[in-house]
C-alpha cells in the first residue's frame, strides 16, 4: 500500500486530490497539510471532502507530512514547492509537482533536488494535455516555420495568478523543440500597439481570463490558405487529480531524477 500526502489540501485542487486517493485502490491517504490558522487546521480530511471520517486530521508541518508517505503531491505555490521539494530530498519521499509559474532559478533548485528522490514535475497532469504536447511536437518538426506561425491561446478561471499559463509554455516549448530552437530565443508573450510584421519563428502566446474556466488550450498553425489547430479543453480538476495520483503510484521505487508525466505515460 503506497502512503500519498496532500500539501495545501484545503483548497480546491487540494480536496479533489484528497477525493482522488480515497477512491484509487492501492493507495492509502497518510495525511494532509494546510495553511497555520486556517479554518481547516484540525479537520478529519474525510469530513473535510464530504466523506466519512478516515482518522487523519489536517496538520500545518509539511516535514511531519514527508516523513510519514511514501509520496506527497503539491499543487501549491512556487515558493512553497521549492521548500517542499528540500523536505523530498531529504526525507527521499517521491515528489509530484502540478505547481506552475516558477522562476528559472527555482526550477533549477528542483532539478538540484531531484539528484536525491524521484521528483514528477509536469505543468499539466492530464492524460490528455500530455498527449498533446506529444503531437504538436510532432507537427511543429513537420511543417516549414517560414510557411506556418504558431500560436498557442489559453484560458483559464479568474483567479488564476500567472500567465501564461504552465501548460501553454509546456506547450510551447514541445512546440520549439519539434523546430529545434529554444522557447525563449522565439517567444512572444505580449502584443500591444504597433508591433510591426510577425517575425518568422515566432510562436506567439494569448491569455484569456474569466469565469470558472477549469482550462482551454489551442496551438494554432497557420499558412497562407489553411489553418490546423490541435485543442485541450479540461470540464474538471479531477483530470489532474487522475493524472497525478497515477504519477505518485508511478514514481513509487523509482531511482532519484527529474520526471515528467511523458516518462508516467510511456511517451518518452
Amino acid at each position: 500500500m503506497i502512503k500519498i500526502g496532500i500539501v495545501g489540501c484545503a483548497g480546491r485542487m487540494g480536496q479533489m486530490l484528497v477525493r482522488e486517493v480515497l477512491d484509487t485502490e492501492g493507495v492509502a491517504l497518510s495525511g494532509g497539510t494546510g495553511r497555520a490558522g486556517g479554518d481547516a487546521i484540525g479537520r478529519d480530511l474525510g469530513e473535510l471532502v464530504g466523506r466519512s471520517r478516515v482518522g487523519v486530521a489536517i496538520g500545518t508541518d509539511p516535514k511531519t507530512l514527508f516523513e510519514c508517505s511514501d509520496a506527497v503531491i503539491d499543487f501549491t505555490s512556487p515558493a512553497a514547492t521549492v521548500e517542499h521539494a528540500a523536505l523530498a530530498a531529504e526525507t527521499r519521499t517521491v515528489h509530484v509537482i502540478g505547481t506552475t509559474g516558477l522562476t528559472s532559478d527555482q526550477e533549477a533548485l528542483l532539478r538540484e533536488r531531484a539528484t536525491r528522490t524521484a521528483v514528477v514535475w509536469a505543468p499539466n497532469m492530464s492524460v490528455g494535455v500530455n498527449l498533446l504536447f506529444s503531437l504538436v511536437e510532432q507537427v511543429a518538426r513537420a511543417l516549414d516555420p517560414a510557411t506556418y506561425d504558431i500560436e498557442i491561446v489559453e484560458m483559464h478561471h479568474r483567479h488564476k495568478v500567472d500567465a501564461p499559463s504552465g501548460t501553454a509554455l509546456g506547450l510551447g516549448r514541445a512546440a520549439a523543440a519539434g523546430r529545434g530552437v529554444v522557447l525563449s530565443d522565439v517567444w512572444q508573450k505580449t502584443r500591444d500597439g504597433v508591433t510591426g510584421a510577425r517575425p518568422m519563428g515566432e510562436i506567439g502566446f494569448a491569455t484569456l481570463r474569466g469565469g470558472d474556466v477549469v482550462g482551454d488550450h489551442t496551438v494554432v498553425f497557420a499558412a497562407d490558405g489553411e489553418r490546423i489547430e490541435l485543442t485541450h479543453k479540461a470540464s474538471s480538476r479531477q483530470v489532474f487529480a487522475k493524472g497525478a495520483v497515477r504519477a505518485a503510484r508511478w514514481g513509487h521505487g523509482k531511482p532519484p531524477g527529474l520526471y515528467s508525466m511523458q516518462d508516467v505515460l510511456g511517451l518518452i
